[in-house]
C-alpha cells in the first residue's frame, strides 16, 4: 500500500500527526519532512527545513500537518499549501474569520486538494459511543445538549497572546462545539459567549480563564457549553477533564468524570453505561485512508467545518 508523504509544520512536536505514527504502526502515512519542530529527530532520516515555503517546494511532501506559531497566519498558510498542490492537515481553529474559513474551503475546490481540521472530538471513545446512540435514535428528539472541556491553567506555559493558539474560547471551545453537532448531527445556528480572565495573575496578558456558551440548535433545541483552565490533573488523574450530556424525549445519556464513566437512560430505566466495544479512529487515519480511496471521511467538509464557523461567531458574540 501506498503511504502519503507528511511534512510536519509544527511547534508543538507535531503532536496532531505524530501521535499517531507512533500509536498506528500500519497507518498509511510516512513523516517524510519537518519544518518548525522539536524532537523530529525521532524519525530516521526525516527531511528538515528551514522554512515553511522551502517544505512546500519539495515535490515528494504529499500533505502537510500545519499546527503554525501563530494560529493568526494558520489560514493564510494553510491556503499557500493548497496553491503549491499539497493536501492539508490543520490543528484547530483552522481560521479566525468566517472570510478565511471560507477561502479554505474555496481554495480547496481550486486548486484540487483536499483539507481536514484536527477535528476528531466525537469519534474518540466514549464519545464516538455516545454519537452510534443518539444518532441511532435511541434518546428520541435531542432537546437539550450540555458539555464540558477543562484544561490546567499553567500560567508559566501557556501563550499570553491568544493569537498564538486560538485562545481558550476559540481553541479549546470548538471541542465543545464539536460534541455538540458531531454527536447529535444537529447544527447549531445561534450562540453567544462570554468569558473572565479571572485567576489570570500575569500583568498584561490575554489570556482568559473560563467561557460559558449559550446555543439554539437547528431542530428548536438548546445547548449550553463550558469551557476553561481549570483542571488540576493530579487529582481528576487527566490532562483533559471532558463531560457530554444530552437530554432527549426519549431518556438521557451522560459521559463524566473525564470520559471515565457513562450512564444511558431510556424510557425511564437505566440501560448502564455506553457500550465503548467499537474501536475508535484517528481523524487524521480517516483523512490518509480517504486520500488512498480505502475509507471515506465520517464528515462532510461543511459539517466537519461548521463547529469552526460558530465558534468564530461566538467570539463576535461576547455578552
Amino acid at each position: 500500500m501506498k503511504k502519503i508523504k507528511v511534512g510536519i509544520y509544527d511547534n508543538n512536536c507535531g503532536h496532531q500527526v505524530t501521535r499517531v505514527f507512533d500509536s498506528v504502526p500500519n497507518i498509511n502515512a510516512i513523516p517524510y519532512a519537518c519544518c518548525n519542530c522539536p524532537n523530529a529527530e525521532k524519525y530516521d532520516g526525516i527531511k528538515i527545513y528551514n522554512t515553511l515555503e522551502e517544505m512546500i517546494g519539495d515535490d515528494n511532501v504529499e500533505l502537510i500537518s500545519l499546527c503554525s506559531p501563530n494560529r493568526r497566519l494558520q489560514a493564510k498558510e494553510a491556503v499557500m499549501c493548497m496553491q503549491a498542490g499539497k493536501h492539508v492537515y490543520a490543528e484547530k481553529p483552522c481560521a479566525m474569520t468566517e472570510r478565511e474559513l471560507d477561502e479554505i474551503i474555496n481554495a480547496s475546490v481550486k486548486y484540487g486538494v483536499q483539507f481536514h481540521e484536527m477535528a476528531g472530538s466525537a469519534f474518540e471513545q466514549p464519545f464516538l459511543a455516545l454519537r452510534n446512540l443518539v444518532l441511532g435514535g435511541k434518546l428520541g428528539e435531542i432537546v437539550q445538549v450540555y458539555t464540558q472541556k477543562s484544561y490546567p491553567l499553567n500560567l508559566d506555559k501557556r501563550p499570553h497572546n491568544e493569537d498564538i493558539d486560538g485562545g481558550l474560547l476559540m481553541q479549546v471551545g470548538v471541542h465543545n462545539l464539536r460534541f455538540i453537532e458531531h454527536i447529535t448531527g444537529l447544527k447549531i445556528t445561534d450562540i453567544y459567549a462570554v468569558d473572565t480572565q479571572l485567576g489570570n495573575t500575569v500583568e498584561n496578558s490575554a489570556l482568559h480563564t473560563a467561557v460559558s456558551y449559550m446555543m439554539k440548535l437547528e431542530n428548536g433545541g438548546v445547548a449550553s457549553a463550558v469551557a476553561n483552565y481549570l483542571n488540576f490533573p493530579k487529582a481528576i488523574g487527566r490532562h483533559g477533564n471532558e463531560c457530554v450530556r444530552v437530554f432527549g424525549t426519549n431518556g438521557y445519556a451522560e459521559i463524566t468524570d473525564a470520559g471515565r464513566k457513562s450512564r444511558v437512560i431510556i424510557n425511564n430505566e437505566v440501560i448502564g453505561p455506553l457500550d465503548t466495544s467499537e474501536k475508535g479512529k484517528d481523524y487524521f487515519e480517516y483523512f490518509i485512508d480517504s486520500l488512498l480511496g480505502i475509507d471515506k471521511m465520517p464528515l462532510t467538509l461543511e459539517d466537519e467545518l461548521h463547529p469552526t464557523r460558530m465558534i468564530i461567531r461566538a467570539s463576535q458574540n461576547i455578552l
